[in-house]
Parts: structure tokens; sequence; C-alpha cells
């Protein structure tokens, strides 16, 4: 994946079609082409004039805010956000029935939270606890534990010292068209979308190397 300026806006790993009827082919079009693409425009728009910054990563932009201060740190965090939480959240999505939740990351959500009912449960509330805009997350701690947390806008776990295995992406653009105001009715429809294998290899990174950098 491009990690560093200038960025580009790479296609999805699957159709824009791929997750009917659970997530709809216009909403994926405008979310990948125009909203991801809008922020890796400004973010490159951004870097372009600070020849410095452009030879960090994308995460260590993000993990670095004492580099950026003032309105600028504000504008770096959050496009960078905009591009790191996007293209997460299309990565660990594939068409329903090509993964299945199996391996570490399985297991281990069975431990910590006792079955995958009460995981879905507890991330489904996570989710609708967020107002207005934001994500979801499933997190690993640089000890390895899991644990679910939100974000607003375009923020991410990482300057928390958190690892990111799986987000879902509650900010209207990502539902509304098909979804209209039902949130909920869209997050049971995102767990028939997600891509158990990628979110497995994210929490392996994140037992191997505290964050995927």
């Amino acid at each position: 994946m491009n990690n560093y300026y200038p960025f580009v806006n790479e296609p999805l790993p699957y159709s824009y079609d791929a997750l009917e009827p659970f997530i709809d082919t216009k909403t994926m079009e405008l979310h990948h082409d125009r909203h991801l693409q809008t922020y890796i425009d400004n973010l490159n728009k951004l870097l372009a004039d600070h020849p410095e910054a452009q030879s960090m990563s994308l995460e260590r932009l993000l993990m670095s805010p004492e580099h950026f201060p003032g309105p600028l740190g504000i504008q770096i965090k959050n496009n960078a956000g905009g591009v790191f939480n996007h293209r997460f959240f299309f990565n660990n999505l594939a068409p329903v029935g090509t993964t299945q939740n199996t391996g570490v990351l399985a297991d281990h959500l069975g431990k910590v939270f006792g079955s995958m009912d009460e995981f879905k449960k507890q991330m489904s509330q996570a989710g609708l606890s967020v107002f207005g805009s934001g994500y979801a997350w499933l997190v690993g701690t640089m000890q390895g534990r899991l644990q679910i947390m939100t974000t607003a806008n375009q923020d991410t776990p990482l300057p928390q010292n958190l690892c990111p295995v799986l987000n879902l992406d509650v900010w209207e653009h990502a539902y509304y068209l098909k979804h209209y105001n039902e949130r909920n009715k869209y997050i049971e429809d995102w767990f028939q979308v997600i891509n158990w294998d990628h979110a497995n290899l994210n929490y392996l990174i994140c037992l191997e190397n505290g964050f995927p950098i």
C-alpha cells in the first residue's frame, strides 16, 4: 500500500458491487472515489509545502503531532486520519461468505467477550453511541489485549498506543444512501461483510509488533 507522500488512492480489493446487498454499489463508489480521494488530495497539498514531513509514513504522521503545532497539526491529523481510517475500513470488508472468523482473533474474542454474539452486541452499542461522525474500533493494547473503543470524526487509536484490528465507519456517508438514518440496520449489515481473515492478520501484527508501521 502507498504509505508515503505523495499518497494515491489505490483501487478497492474487490468490485464496487461486491458487498451487495449489504452495502450498496453507489455508496462504495462515492465513499472510495470521492470521500477518500478528498482526504488524499488535501493531505498531499498540505505536505507539498512541508518537505520535512514527506518522508514520514501515514501512521507516523498521526503518531507525531508534536512535529506540527497549531492549525497545520490539526489539518494533518484530520486528513491523515481520513486516509488511514478509510483505507483500514475498506480493507477489512469482503463479499459475504468469502472469509471465516477463525484463528487467533476468533479465539481471543471468545475469551474476552464470552461469545461472538456478545462481541457483536458490544461493538454495535459502540457504533450506535458515536454522536455525530466517527468510528467504533476493535483494538489491541501493547499487551495484546482486545478492547472496543470509539473515536470522533477522523481521529485514530494510534496516538493512544492502541493497535487497530477492525473499524466500523459510522459517518453518515457510509450508509445513508441505503439505510437512511437507520444506523442500527447498517451495523447489522456490516457484520455480514467483515473480512475476518484480514482482521485476524491485523491482530497477529499487533501481537508481533505492537503497531503496523
